[in-house]
């Protein structure tokens, strides 16, 4: 089945019918796995030796052909279950992978991506704001002989102005030129090949600057090199890019430049720009109100210009303060959606997925994974990439051929690629330059819970109920719909000061739950420690329990 949910994971954000296809059948590999699971362990309890158990073994005998036959009826019915599923997915001309792709889109959904992407060089935008000195250092690296590389690379997140920054460049007096002659025309009547030659010749003869915008894959700049002198040239190729893979690819003379979110002074000055009107409000009351309220919303957008722009597209068309409040009460939703909420592509989370749709299908639970971690938490890598594989997320199969890589240091590796294509934050390192702790951005953790619902993924508890009103993502209508499509097999438990019992006794999934996270306010303590822990007995199939901050209680694990 792995190979066929490869290709249906590809065509999800194509098709909803396929969407709910791969989640029936990731939920009936994880019942299948919990009854060979529960068998397993039943088998295990009774082999223990000594004479005790020998005669507790026969007095079984009996009643274990019952459970095996019971447990082959189960089985039975959910290998029926996916047939049926694959019989559905091959009807639907999703065709079983045999090989690892590197796990994006087919041909439509990447054609769509680019016409949807697509950028303009003789587009000058207005309102262009905290990038002046990006420009300088920029233009100073094409210009100058003595600092002049072959590629100069911006890397960074989707969303934080990779394109605007790169458009700036392109139209920057000391970096313009202009081609002699009309030829446009001419280029639209040449073949791929005709225009590879013909720009690989002018690259030879002249000095040029060569903008590529939003390479996302090594695989793509393969195809387009043939087009570019692989010798010293004068010319330079401005690149953009997520992938740091891509920004750094060897053997070239390249220059790294790490794009960096927008400070509190430059978010507002762009969200004045574009949210308020060329009349400035003459009642300064107002223009404070506006401000503050302005600012307040500006924490949800964290330096990210796309997000203020698309909350700016929104207030540009409210002018009362009554209407700026409206909005600050559902700000998530408006700058993940955008106007009108009809159009998902107008918001910020359409483009941020386009980062997480377009990842290895090995790395998409990895990412899922990190929407256990509360809003604006640092994890540390030990724990993160230990908590993967006993998940089961890690697996030999991504080893690199003829390494003896552990399970642990391919989950690093995971983590790295995470980074590098800008979904996963730095946040602490080590003296030697190592990552041990990393945050998701706040906007980023929104897409990843989104992703996790539509996936059926886990399921956040929030006892923490001033985050509930504030952020709808974590409140129970979320976990309400999250169950819709598969039952809750991970769980997150966010708990308050004044919550005083681990797993709630009306708690109804517990049958199904493998991992089970508990995230508890420093120094939180349990009216009772008598039996804190007994009611994990009913999680009959869990592999992860992570308890941490219960100092100075000791407490006992049932068997």
């Amino acid at each position: 089945m792995q190979g066929f949910l490869k290709d249906a994971d590809a065509r999800q954000g194509q098709d909803e019918t396929v969407r709910i296809w791969v989640a029936k059948i990731r939920d009936a590999a994880y019942d299948l796995e919990d009854v060979i699971q529960t068998y397993g362990l039943k088998v295990v309890s009774k082999k223990k030796r000594g004479l005790k158990n020998v005669l507790k073994r026969f007095a079984c005998i009996f009643k274990e052909g019952v459970d095996v036959h019971r447990i082959g009826n189960e089985i039975e019915n959910i290998t029926t279950r996916i047939s049926d599923l694959r019989s559905s997915l091959q009807k639907y001309n999703i065709k079983e992978l045999t090989t690892d792709r590197d796990g994006s889109g087919d041909e439509s959904s990447l054609q769509l991506h680019e016409r949807l992407r697509r950028s303009c060089s003789y587009v000058v935008e207005r309102d262009v704001v905290g990038l002046e000195s990006n420009v300088e250092e920029l233009v100073m690296h094409l210009v100058k002989d003595e600092n002049r590389h072959q590629v100069v690379s911006i890397w960074g997140m989707s969303g934080l102005g990779k394109t605007t920054l790169a458009r700036q460049v392109y139209h920057d007096k000391k970096s313009s030129f202009l081609l002699p002659g009309n030829k446009k025309q001419e280029m639209k009547d040449m073949t791929d090949d005709e225009i590879a030659k013909k720009l690989f010749r002018v690259l030879q003869e002249m000095k040029c600057l060569v903008i590529l915008d939003d390479i996302w894959r090594i695989e793509t700049w393969n195809l387009l090199k043939t087009a570019f002198p692989n010798v010293e040239t004068e010319s330079t190729i401005l690149l953009t890019t997520c992938n740091q893979k891509v920004a750094t690819l060897p053997n070239r003379n390249a220059f790294l430049h790490k794009l960096q979110p927008l400070n509190e002074n430059e978010s507002w000055n762009l969200l004045e720009k574009k949210a308020t009107s060329e009349r400035a409000d003459i009642d300064l009351g107002i223009f404070t109100k506006k401000r503050e309220l302005g600012m307040k919303m500006l924490r949800y957008c964290a330096g990210l210009p796309l997000a203020i722009i698309v909350l700016a597209g929104v207030l540009a068309t409210k002018n009362t303060i009554r209407e700026w409040e409206r909005v600050h009460e559902n700000v998530h939703e408006y700058i993940r959606r955008g106007i009108g909420h009809e159009e998902e592509y107008e918001g910020a989370s359409w483009v941020l997925a386009l980062s997480y749709d377009d990842l290895p299908y090995y790395l998409k639970p990895c990412f899922l994974y990190l929407g256990h971690y509360p809003e604006d938490s640092e994890f540390f890598v030990s724990e993160l990439t230990r908590l993967w594989v006993a998940e089961g997320l890690i697996s030999f199969r991504q080893q690199r051929h003829g390494s003896r890589e552990t399970m642990e240091d391919i989950a690093h590796d995971c983590l790295s690629e995470l980074v590098e294509r800008c979904l996963v934050q730095v946040g602490t390192s080590g003296s030697t330059g190592t990552i041990k702790g990393c945050r998701l951005h706040d906007l980023v953790r929104d897409m990843c819970l989104l992703k996790a619902k539509e996936e059926s993924f886990l399921q956040i508890n929030n006892s923490l109920q001033e985050n509930e009103a504030d952020n709808p993502l974590t409140s129970s209508s979320m976990v309400a719909k999250a169950a819709q499509l598969g039952k809750i097999r991970r769980l997150a438990i966010y708990l308050d000061e004044n919550a005083d019992r681990l797993v709630s006794s009306r708690d109804e999934t517990n049958g199904h739950v493998r991992s089970l996270l508990y995230f508890l306010p420093q120094g939180w303590m349990p009216k009772s420690i008598e039996g804190l822990l007994s009611p994990l007995k009913d999680f009959k199939v869990l592999r992860v329990l992570k308890v941490e901050r219960l100092y100075h209680v000791e407490v006992e694990l049932p068997s």
